[in-house]
Order: structure tokens, then sequence, then C-alpha cells
């Protein structure tokens, strides 16, 4: 009996404190996939990474990290955190669109957020950047920095969201240095270090001083060729200044990380809605890193025309010609 009655007494404790506590079951869940790379690309994932963790401190909550290896992967994982009824499956990359595009009507009860492409439905929230504007910033810092007149662009795969960035930049340069050169090569990868430094090698022994890249882990190499040879480089999505303190000029931040965790922030709110959201320079989408490593390497005047470069933007005053792919 004295066995029987300990075992009512802490049933009813748990039935009891369960009324002051809620059940982890009650926590929405939340499935982040990211693209393919993963954290090590050092730019685009590790941004949306930083908002992963960013959110996990900031709500209490524990939210699924998947990094998968090929790009095959992607629908498996989606139907995985589907049929397990999670709240919301973010999707990290252009790679993810199709699959998204098939598996969100399947489980109209669950939202879909995907970054860096548009999917029309009523569960999925499309979260784009205007890289066009945040590559054109860091195009006015190599067009005032050139020494050669000779500026390069490495790309990772040719296709319309890498072009952005390429024609952002582009434009960029000719807006402060309408003599410059600008040389454009792509790699045909993302996760190719090595492919990424000999395009660096080879553009700079063409005489191009500064490179920028789009290329996401292939772009590692482009910032070690730099530091090797003395030339200056710039990153991109995620803050690498630090891979080559002053030779990385300055890096074009996409702020993948905010997207994510306030898509999450919404979620929890009860605010998370479909539809497009496009977050560009008047948005703090993209912009430029603070140049911790580089601000006594660069002359104030690239600082003051930056900040009306800016200012222009978002007024208006200037506007970035982007084919319609």
């Amino acid at each position: 009996m004295k066995k029987i009655g300990l075992v009512f007494l802490l049933t009813v404790s748990i039935v009891f404190m369960s009324g002051f506590f809620p059940a982890a079951a009650d926590q929405p869940r939340v499935a982040l996939i990211l693209s393919i790379g993963g954290v090590g690309d050092e730019a685009f994932n590790l941004a949306a990474y930083r908002g992963y963790l960013k959110a996990k401190e900031a709500f209490d909550m524990q939210i699924d990290l998947v990094e998968p290896g090929d790009v095959a992967e992607f629908e498996e994982h989606h139907h995985h955190y589907a049929e397990m009824g999670y709240d919301l499956i973010i999707a990290i990359g252009f790679y993810q669109e199709v699959v998204v595009e098939e598996i969100a009507p399947q489980y109209p009860d669950i939202h879909f957020a995907l970054v860096d492409a548009e999917v029309d439905l009523p569960n999925v929230t499309s979260i784009t950047f205007k890289e066009h504007e945040g590559s054109f910033l860091v195009g006015v810092v190599a067009g005032m920095m050139t020494d050669s007149n000779k500026v390069g662009f490495v790309g990772g795969i040719e296709m319309p969201l890498i072009q952005k960035f390429q024609i952002g930049y582009m434009e960029g340069v000719n807006y402060v240095n309408p003599e410059a050169r600008i040389f454009v090569s792509y790699a045909g990868d993302f996760v190719d270090p090595g492919k990424g430094k000999e395009i660096a090698i080879s553009q700079f022994e063409q005489g191009v001083d500064v490179i920028f890249h789009a290329a996401g882990g292939t772009g590692t190499g482009v910032i070690e060729a730099s530091e090797e040879h003395c030339f200056f480089s710039i990153g991109v999505d995620s803050d690498q200044d630090h891979l080559a303190p002053g030779k990385v000029l300055t890096s074009m931040l996409k702020r993948v990380d905010i997207a994510v965790y306030e898509i999450i922030g919404d979620l929890i709110d009860g605010t998370l809605e479909s539809g497009v959201i496009s977050l560009g320079i008047e948005e703090e989408g993209v912009g430029t890193t603070d140049f911790q490593y580089t601000r006594d390497i660069i002359p104030d005047e690239v600082f003051n025309t930056l900040d009306e470069v800016k200012n222009k933007l978002i007024a208006g005053e200037i506007e970035i010609q982007i084919p319609d792919f």
C-alpha cells in the first residue's frame, strides 16, 4: 500500500507541476535545412547558422539543424520533418525551391520558409535579398581602391541570382571609376576553394588588384590567394574580413542570419505570414562590414562616397539595371 501511495503522490505531483511548466511538446518545432557546403562555407550557410544560434538562445528552444551532403538529400529531409508534424521548416538556398514547391502543398498545416527563391503557396514565406544593392556598395570600394584600374569578380555558378551580385558590383565600380576594366570569371561550383584560388591568381597575374567573390565556399580560395599574393579581396554573405585581415577590404553582408531569426520569432508570436519578403539596404538586409581591419587603409573619401551612395540607393536616385532573367 505504501508503494502504491507513493506512486499516486508522484503522479499527482507531475500533473500539478505541468500546470505551471508547459510541456516541451507545446513548444513550436522548427527545422533548419542548410544548403550544400554547410556551415564550413564561411559565407551563406554560416550566416544562416548564426541566425539559428541567436534564435535558440533568445527563444530558449530546440531547433533541428540539418547540413545535407548532397542535393539529393533535400527531399528526404523535408518529408521527414513534415511527417513528424513540425511547425516550421526553413529551407536555405535556391537548391531547395523545387522541393518546397513539391512538398508544401502536401502538408498545408505546416509552414515553410524559403531563402533565396520564391514559391507562391499559402503556407510558404519566401525571403529574397537585393544582392545588387550590397554589391554596388562593394563595387564602389573596389573602384576607388584599385591602383591598376583592373578589378575582378569571381562567381560560383553562373545563374540569375549570382549575376545580380556581378551586375551590382560592375555598376558600383563604373559609378566611381568608369575607366576601370572588370574581369569576370565563374568557377561552376560553390564548394571548390581550389578552383576559386586558381581563378583569383589568374586574374591577379593579369593585373587585377581587387577581387570580389560571390562563390560560397569556393570564395575562400579567392581570399586565401589575396593573402598569399598581396592583393585585395572582398568577401560575401558573412563577415569574412577576419579570414585575411588587412587583405579583405570588406564583405558584402547578406543578412540571412536576421531572416532566420525573425522568421522563427514571427512563428512564436503568431505573426508568421506567407508571401515574399525582399530585403535591401533600406531594410538592413544587405550592406558592408564595419571595416575592422581596413579602416586605416581605406581613405576617408571612400567612406564619404559610400555614405552618399547608400542614401541615393535608398532614395531611388541610383537605379541598378537588373535584366529580367
